[in-house]
């Protein structure tokens, strides 16, 4: 349940394309599309240390015996 969630924000981060430039002209739409990956990386990178910081708290202490 859990990897499908990450699995659907990561999609919704990296493949979001805007329908509605891309049909104005392809500068108008790729100047959107570079917009959107920014975005998506500024994002991912806060979202990887939400993740990854839970899942080391939650780590039982015997995993690093």
């Amino acid at each position: 349940m859990r990897n499908l969630f990450v699995i659907s924000v990561l999609q919704s981060l990296f493949f979001c394309v805007p329908k509605a430039a891309l049909l104005h002209g392809k500068s108008v739409g790729f100047a959107s599309q570079k917009s959107c990956f920014r975005n998506a990386k500024v994002q991912l990178s806060l979202f990887n240390g939400i993740i990854f910081t839970k899942s080391l708290l939650s780590l039982p202490n015997d995993h690093y015996a």
